[in-house]
């Protein structure tokens, strides 16, 4: 298939999953789909990849919707970027519903091969996503000044240990 045709294809997968119909999405991963997802030690098989990313995701928010800056096709890779928007409304990964809406930067690697998504990498701002739902804290301007400093003065403290 060419660049273009796996780019559409590509962007029909989220397409899917935007809309809600993970069993169409479902329909684009070959039987020997693999993804890569930050913070899981091992490559997700097909059905743990709907279980446990696409599901969830969807779930928890079901307004949810890819925005993309680049897609880029080249032989049978498609590169994303953009953003994931949605309202945060059912559990995600333990977290009760917030009702809070987040928008988070993403890069996705795809590979298709035969009109078949078989490698997904994915990478999205995780933390700035549980900043957004309010279960980490983002460091106020004065915190962070704080700590400069403190970093400047043991650095200053070190240098004048060497020279003395």
């Amino acid at each position: 298939m060419s660049a273009e045709q796996n780019k559409s294809i590509a962007l029909q997968i989220y397409k899917s999953f935007d809309e809600g119909s993970l069993e169409q999405a479902q329909e684009f991963l070959a039987s020997n789909f693999v993804a890569h997802i930050p913070g899981v030690p091992e490559p997700l098989n097909r059905d743990a990849f709907m279980q446990t990313v696409l599901r969830v995701f969807r779930s928890a928010f079901p307004d949810g919707c890819h925005t993309f800056e680049d897609v880029i096709a080249e032989a049978d890779k498609v590169v994303t970027r953009g953003t994931f928007s949605g309202t945060h409304q059912a559990e995600l990964f333990g977290i009760p519903p917030t009702g809070k809406r987040i928008t988070i930067p993403f890069f996705h690697i795809d590979s298709i091969v035969n009109g078949k998504l078989v490698e997904h990498w994915g990478q999205s701002d995780l933390l700035g996503l549980m900043q957004q739902v309010g279960i980490v804290s983002v460091p106020g301007p004065s915190l962070i000044t704080r700590k400069i400093f403190l970093a400047i003065a043991s650095i200053k403290d070190r240098f004048n240990k060497k020279v003395s």
